[in-house]
C-alpha cells in the first residue's frame, strides 16, 4: 500500500522533473507552435482531471443530500476559485512562459518570484492528488486507487510543459542549463509536500472530502482560464492550442475511465 500512495505523490514532481529537463536538449527558444501545444495540452488534461477525477467523485459522496447533493461542489469550486484569484492579488503576477523585457534585470529576483508563483499554483494539484488517495485509503466506495492514479498521471502529464515552460524562458534569458533545471523542478516540490501533509491530515479531512475534491477542481480550473488558455491563444492567431486541448482532454478522460 506505501509503494502505491508513493507512486501516486511522485508522479506529479516526475512530470515537472522530466519538463524542466528538456532545457537540456532544447536549444535556444521554444518554438511558439510547441509551447501552445504543450499549454493546450495541459488545459484540456487539467480541465478532464477537475471534472472526472475530482468534482464528480464529490457529488457521488453528496448522493445522500438529495437535490442539495451538488452543494458541497458548488462550495468547494468557488472557494478553489477565491483561492486562487487571493494568491494572484498578493503575489506579483508573472505568466509562466514571458520573457525578460529588453533592458530589465531578469536575474535571481524575477526567477525566484516566478518559481514562487509556479509553486502556489501548484499546491492545489498536490492536494488533490492528496485528497484523493486520502479518500481512498478511508475506503471510500466512490474512490478507488486507480482514481487516485489517473489523476496524478493526468498531473504528470501536465506539469510536463510547465516544467519546460519555467525552465526553458530562464536558458534564454541567459541562465545556464543546470540552474534553469534547477528552477524548474524547484517549481514543483510543493506537490508531494500538499499531498503528503493532506494524507496525513486524512482523518480530519474525510467528513469534508466533497469539498476538498472540489477546491482541488476550483483551484485547477482557475489555472487553465487565468493561466494556461491565455499562454496558448496570446500572439498570432492558431488553433494548434486548441486541438491539443482536445488531446489532453480526451486524454484524461481515457484514463480515468480505463484505470478507474
Amino acid at each position: 500500500m506505501m509503494m502505491k500512495i508513493l507512486s501516486a505523490v511522485l508522479l506529479p514532481f516526475l512530470g515537472t522533473t522530466v519538463g524542466a529537463g528538456f532545457v537540456f536538449f532544447l536549444k535556444g527558444k521554444m518554438n511558439r507552435t510547441l509551447q501552445r501545444s504543450l499549454t493546450g495540452f495541459a488545459s484540456g488534461v487539467m480541465v478532464a482531471a477537475s471534472i472526472w477525477s475530482l468534482i464528480m467523485p464529490a457529488m457521488e459522496q453528496s448522493a445522500h443530500m438529495g437535490k442539495l447533493s451538488f452543494l458541497p461542489a458548488f462550495v468547494g469550486v468557488w472557494g478553489g476559485f477565491l483561492f486562487l484569484l487571493l494568491l494572484d492579488r498578493l503575489i506579483p503576477h508573472l505568466h509562466i512562459g514571458s520573457e525578460c523585457p529588453e533592458g530589465k534585470d531578469c536575474g535571481l529576483g524575477k526567477s525566484a518570484m516566478m518559481v514562487m508563483a509556479v509553486a502556489l499554483h501548484n499546491l492545489p494539484e498536490g492536494m488533490a492528488v492528496g485528497v484523493v488517495a486520502a479518500g481512498w485509503l478511508a475506503g471510500s466506495e466512490s474512490i478507488s486507487f486507480a482514481a487516485a492514479l489517473a489523476l496524478a498521471l493526468g498531473i504528470a502529464l501536465q506539469n510536463l510543459p510547465e516544467g519546460a515552460i519555467i525552465s526553458m524562458p530562464l536558458k534564454s534569458n541567459g541562465m545556464g542549463r543546470g540552474k534553469a533545471f534547477g528552477y524548474g523542478v524547484l517549481s514543483g516540490v510543493i506537490e508531494p509536500i500538499g499531498a503528503v501533509l493532506t494524507i496525513l491530515l486524512a482523518d480530519l479531512l474525510v467528513p469534508v472530502l466533497p469539498y476538498l475534491l472540489s477546491f482541488s477542481a476550483g483551484a485547477m480550473l482557475y489555472v487553465v482560464v487565468e493561466e494556461l488558455i491565455p499562454e496558448m491563444s496570446e500572439g498570432e492567431h492558431s488553433n494548434i492550442g486548441t486541438v491539443f486541448f482536445a488531446v489532453g482532454f480526451t486524454l484524461m478522460m481515457v484514463l480515468d475511465v480505463a484505470l478507474g
